[in-house]
């Protein structure tokens, strides 16, 4: 059956990290949310005579934010159409509270959640000094925001329950303390692929 993963949470969590190692692996397609909006988040903010590497202002979620997770949503179930297994990234938090999304999404391409196997990994930090500590270290512009406005940025990194009707065995809330190792990726991978 075709997988579905989201590997979802917040800024710094190592959610992208993690994909990639797995998607690797087992050569599913790969949808960054960061990667696919860029350019036109770009050029909408740098139009708008705005930072350009803004990815986090209520302005930024104004203008580009929807945006975004319609093509990669898009992009995803393209292949999944196809028969692709699809590894999608992104914080997705509107998303992942309304239960109505993630089955309305799979009907765009006539699928439901009895032919797609959806999977998601909610990968966190276990405090904020955690993410701002792993924020700061990447050092990348898109970051600056979240940086210089940290207390507003902050509530983003509570953990958040996904009300997709999911079974519970499709869910993993994947503590990613420390550096990316084979364990961890063989967990992650236990998940996506229990019978690898």
């Amino acid at each position: 059956m075709r997988k579905l993963v989201f590997f979802l949470g917040a800024a710094g969590a190592g959610k992208t990290s993690l994909a990639k190692a797995l998607a690797r692996r087992h050569r599913a397609a790969f949808f960054d949310m960061d990667t696919l909006l860029q350019p036109a988040a770009e050029a909408i903010m740098t139009l708008s005579g705005l930072d350009p590497n803004d990815r986090d202002s209520p302005v930024y979620k104004t203008r580009c934010r929807d945006l975004g997770y319609r093509v990669t949503m898009d992009a995803a179930l393209e292949n999944l159409e196809l028969g692709t297994d699809a590894f999608v990234i992104g914080p997705f938090t509107k998303e992942t509270g309304d239960p109505s999304w993630l089955e309305q999404e799979l009907s765009r391409i006539g699928a439901s959640l009895r032919d797609v196997d959806v999977k998601v990994a909610y990968v966190f930090l276990p405090d904020e000094e955690h993410y701002r500590r792993r924020i700061e270290q990447r050092g990348r512009p898109i970051d600056a925001w979240k940086l210089d406005n940290w207390s507003e940025f902050s509530r983003s990194l509570a953990l958040r329950e996904i009300k997709w009707p999911l079974h519970e065995a499709s869910i993993l809330y994947f503590d990613n303390s420390g550096p990316l190792t084979e364990e961890k990726i063989s967990r992650i991978e236990r998940f996506v692929f229990p019978t690898s």
